[in-house]
């Protein structure tokens, strides 16, 4: 791309009207700019969004300042869409502080590499979870989309004045670029009312929701296989929880659920459960780990410490960064889904599970208050152990309610989170971006 076009990101009058022509008939250039390729729900959600509009004819492109093939989802690893990593000799903390800082460093750096040294064509600029590299965007004269996955300022805890001040103008900062956005989309109705409240200044900001939605040819394409090889066989009643190793998730409710089930299992247990009280029953914790990460590190070995207090160490299993098949078999192989984070953004592995026709157990707070139907596709329960536990023991109590939910769960997925209105919806808005 030519200084010239970088200086003169707008044009005439009739440059601008023959572009929108041009993109409501023609493909666009679509970047993505995200932190982190990793293995979670954000990325998840903007490698599907990749997907989407590649299906419909689009050029797209990550750019990144981390990724790694090990530890990644495939779509980034298998060539279905490019990636350029930029800025990842930058750490992400010193002495493990700043994180938000480097985080927003590290955005930004990628964002100047891309007006000022890259030569891909952009149309249209999605950008994701870190809004400070908005404006610095805006200068190739393209277009940016922001997705609010959630405000950022609200993920951290503020326990110190030292730490308020440090924040201060991180928020602000926040605030002010998401702003600067052409179009911001939210991932909920839940969270466009906490964008709302925290954002008092940009109130009136034109939103729109994209909910999350499933690539569901992935799933369609899956065929079971043998049990996962850590379920011991003669589990046939086995809970799941999918979620990163982060305090955030509350992982440790599944685990506290299961435990206070135990003590509601009826005292004659050999017809159900064997000579064993619980012997056929498990719990998997399985979800994205990475080493590099302090909290990843201190929350599965917290998780594993309360598993041991407990002395479930044999009814429970735990599974790190495991791959999209092995996720799917496991799926495949549970009796219920157990989604513990509260106030959860939105939450993809829910519609995951219901898909693959497998109800859900989850917070009644957040997304799954618009995913999951309470009694229908699953329950929704407060956030406290004993009712965790109660949800469970339904399942045990009716072995046909997991697959009457299951059948449930798929035909109200296909109804409300299909890829395909997924897909018109992002391209429709991408393009009216673009023209506009």
């Amino acid at each position: 791309m030519s200084g010239q076009e970088h200086a003169s990101p707008k044009g005439s009058p009739s440059l601008q009207k023959k572009r929108k022509i041009h993109n409501q008939r023609n493909p666009l250039s679509v970047v993505f700019i995200h932190p982190d390729l990793g293995i979670g729900g954000a990325e998840r959600l903007v490698v599907d969004a990749a997907v989407a509009l590649k299906s419909q004819g689009h050029a797209v492109h990550f750019v990144t300042s981390h990724h790694d093939p090990k530890h990644c989802f495939a779509e980034t690893r298998d060539g279905t869409v490019a990636v350029t990593v930029v800025a990842d000799w930058l750490p992400r903390s010193i002495l493990g502080k700043f994180h938000a800082a480097f985080a927003y460093l590290r955005m930004m750096l990628c964002a100047l590499w891309l007006v000022w040294l890259s030569d891909l064509q952009t149309d249209v600029i999605f950008c994701d979870q870190v809004s400070a590299c908005v404006p610095i965007l805006k200068m190739r004269g393209t277009k940016v989309i922001f997705y609010c996955h959630f405000p950022d300022q609200l993920l951290t805890k503020r326990q110190s004045w030292l730490k308020r001040m440090y924040r201060a103008p991180i928020d602000w900062l926040e605030e002010y670029t998401t702003g600067k956005a052409d179009c911001v989309l939210v991932n909920s109705h839940f969270t466009d009312g906490i964008f709302q409240d925290t954002f008092q200044s940009l109130k009136n900001t034109s939103r729109q929701v994209l909910y999350p939605s499933l690539h569901c040819a992935t799933f369609d394409q899956f065929t079971p296989g043998a049990r996962h090889p850590k379920l011991p066989t003669g589990a046939d009643i086995v809970f799941l929880s999918i979620n990163r190793y982060e305090k955030k998730k509350q992982v440790e409710l599944a685990i506290g659920g299961f435990a206070a089930l135990q003590e509601l299992l009826p005292c004659d247990l050999s017809i159900l459960h064997g000579n064993k009280k619980g012997s056929r029953l498990h719990l998997v914790i399985a979800g994205g780990y990475d080493d590099r990460v302090p909290e990843n590190r201190e929350c599965y070995d917290a998780l594993e410490a309360l598993v041991d207090h407990f002395g479930l160490k044999d009814h429970v299993t735990f599974l790190r960064s495991i791959e999209s098949s092995e996720k799917l078999q496991l799926v495949h192989d549970c009796t219920a889904l157990i989604y513990t984070p509260s106030q959860e953004h939105f939450g993809i592995v829910p519609l995951e599970a219901m898909y693959m026709q497998r109800p859900v157990i989850a917070v009644s707070s957040g997304g799954p208050l618009e995913t999951v139907l309470d009694g229908k596709t699953g329950f929704l329960c407060d956030a406290h152990e004993d009712r965790f536990a109660e949800a469970m023991k339904k399942f045990i109590d009716t072995p046909s309610l997991s697959r009457t939910m299951g059948t449930a769960g798929r035909q109200h997925v296909n109804k409300n989170f299909s890829f395909q209105a997924f897909t018109r919806q992002l391209d429709d808005i991408v393009r009216k971006v673009a023209s506009s």
